[in-house]
C-alpha cells in the first residue's frame, strides 16, 4: 500500500500522469472516492501520461470511453449507473479488462465480482481539516 498526499489539483493530476507514464498493457486500476473528490482530475492526468491529448471527461452515460491515440489504448469506465453486472457483459468488458490497453474503472466496488485477479485500487479521500484542496490518495495492489 502506498499513500500519497496532494495539496492541489495540479499535484493530483501529476500523480495520475506519473501512473500513466509508467503503465503497461493489461494494467487495470480501480478508482474509488466520493463525488467531487478529484477522480476526473486524476483520470485526466493518467490519460496525459499515456500521451492522450483529446479532452477526457467522465463517461457517466456511456459506461466506457475509449481513447486510442496514446502510446497504449486507454479504457475509462464509470460504472456508477450500472444496474447489473450483465450490463458489463453486454459491452464486452473482458475485451477491455484483458486487452492490450490500460483500464481505469470508477466506482469499481459496484462490479467487484468481475474484476480481474490482479489490479491496483486507488482511493481518493478529502480531509477538510487539512484544507479544501487536500487529497489523500491510497494505492493498493489487489
Amino acid at each position: 500500500m502506498k499513500v500519497t498526499e496532494t495539496w492541489n489539483e495540479k499535484e493530483t493530476f501529476a500523480l495520475g500522469r506519473a501512473l500513466g507514464e509508467n503503465a503497461h498493457p493489461g494494467q487495470v486500476y480501480t478508482l474509488l472516492g466520493d463525488l467531487g473528490v478529484g477522480k476526473t482530475v486524476f483520470t485526466q492526468g493518467m490519460a496525459a501520461g499515456l500521451g492522450i491529448t483529446e479532452p477526457v471527461s467522465s463517461p457517466t452515460f456511456t459506461i466506457v470511453q475509449v481513447y486510442e491515440e496514446g502510446r497504449l489504448p486507454f479504457y475509462h469506465f464509470d460504472v456508477y449507473r450500472i444496474g447489473d453486472v450483465e450490463e458489463m457483459e453486454e459491452i464486452g468488458y473482458e475485451d477491455y479488462f484483458y486487452g492490450e490497453g490500460v483500464c481505469l474503472i470508477e466506482w469499481a466496488d459496484l462490479i467487484e465480482e468481475i474484476l480481474p485477479g490482479h489490479y491496483t485500487q486507488v482511493v481518493i479521500e478529502k480531509d477538510l481539516d487539512k484544507g479544501f484542496d487536500y487529497r489523500k490518495i491510497t494505492m493498493t495492489e489487489k
